[in-house]
């Protein structure tokens, strides 16, 4: 899902019924094994981080945002989402006091798309290095900690396979190449990188789909960005979408396994849209992720896009009790509470 504003392994969940109304609900610590840790390349030795983008165009500033959403899932979040393009320099103050929350501190994704106006052949030639350059003087400075960056996130739809359009998916590995080995040549060692993909079978099967890959020397983790739609139903099928229509598509997650067998995989968007003649498919969908999460290893982080008003539907985890209930057991399954956040 394209946004250009603002914006493991222990047990199973909870029962719902041990998960208090939101209207009461605390933001509980998570209790974590002191022998689950992160690797330098911020994968978590046991389970999943557990992450959200939170109350996206809500207009809420970010620090609000976040600890509503902590508030109403009743815990913390390990992975806060959040969202810049252009000249944008990234984290800002508000990040950087959530990062650094004595109490419960937090791992940013940060999602940037450096241009609207550039083309991503232009990118790579250069045109945005004094940006480039820019961000990476402001990252050294203020923000030494390990960070996730995507750059130019879901870049499926945005390619222009036409000759000379700068907007191939060739254009796009190589503006992805230079954007991070001008900010590692800047000093910037602490961004742990992530390739994102829309995870949607219909531009998987486009020819020139494997092109889109900038390398392993850029990429640390591999994501997608899959929601259920009326053709999904729980979250097998969302991590695994096929089509009648491409029959050799396996599914992302299966194609990421084959793909990428070394490098973890991250959900950095993934959310449930409203069903109005069925009212129970949220807490249904959300009960799923609890029972079937266990079957996908190589996913090491799970991050939820929570809004209102998504361009698609009302991704909200809470539209009505039951999905609230379940989603709250969610977040606090200690699968998903086990690795401790690094400290700064």
């Amino acid at each position: 899902m394209a946004v250009v504003t603002v914006l493991a392994a222990c047990s199973g969940a909870e029962g719902a019924g041990s998960v208090p109304p939101v209207e009461s609900r605390s933001v509980r610590p998570a209790v974590r094994s002191p022998t689950c840790t992160a690797t330098s390349k911020l994968i978590p030795s046991c389970g999943a981080w557990w992450g959200i983008a939170p109350e996206v165009f809500t207009g809420a500033p970010v620090e609000q945002a976040l600890h509503g959403a902590e508030a109403r899932m009743g815990t913390a979040a390990d992975v806060l989402h959040v969202y810049h393009r252009g000249s944008e320099l990234f984290p800002t103050g508000a990040e950087i006091r959530l990062a650094r929350d004595p109490e419960r501190p937090r791992l940013l994704m940060i999602n940037w798309k450096p241009s609207f106006e550039h083309t991503w052949a232009d990118i790579a030639g250069g045109a945005l290095d004094r940006r480039i350059d820019r961000l990476a003087a402001h990252l050294r400075r203020k923000f030494p900690e390990r960070f996730f960056l995507t750059v130019h996130h879901e870049p499926e739809n945005d390619v222009n396979p036409a000759r000379g359009s700068g907007m191939q998916a060739t254009d796009y590995a190589a503006m992805f190449r230079h954007v991070v080995l001008r900010l590692r040549e800047r000093g910037v060692r602490n961004a742990v990188v992530v390739m994102t993909y829309m995870g949607a079978p219909n531009w998987a099967a486009k020819p020139w789909f494997e092109d889109l890959y900038p390398g392993d020397d850029v990429v640390d983790w591999v994501a997608m960005d899959p929601y259920a739609d009326h053709r999904v139903q729980d979250f097998d099928g969302l991590v695994n979408k096929t089509r009648k229509e491409y029959p050799d598509w396996p599914g992302f997650y299966r194609w990421m396994q084959a793909r990428f067998p070394g490098k973890p995989v991250m959900v950095a968007e993934w959310g449930v849209f409203e069903r109005p003649h069925d009212r129970s498919f949220k807490r249904r969908f959300f009960e799923s992720v609890s029972r079937q999460i266990k079957r996908y290893p190589q996913i090491k982080a799970l991050l939820y896009f929570d809004s209102p008003q998504a361009p698609r539907g009302d991704t909200s985890f809470d539209s009505d009790q039951g999905a609230d209930r379940a989603f709250a057991g969610l977040a606090r399954d200690p699968y998903f509470r086990s690795t401790p956040v690094p400290r700064p």
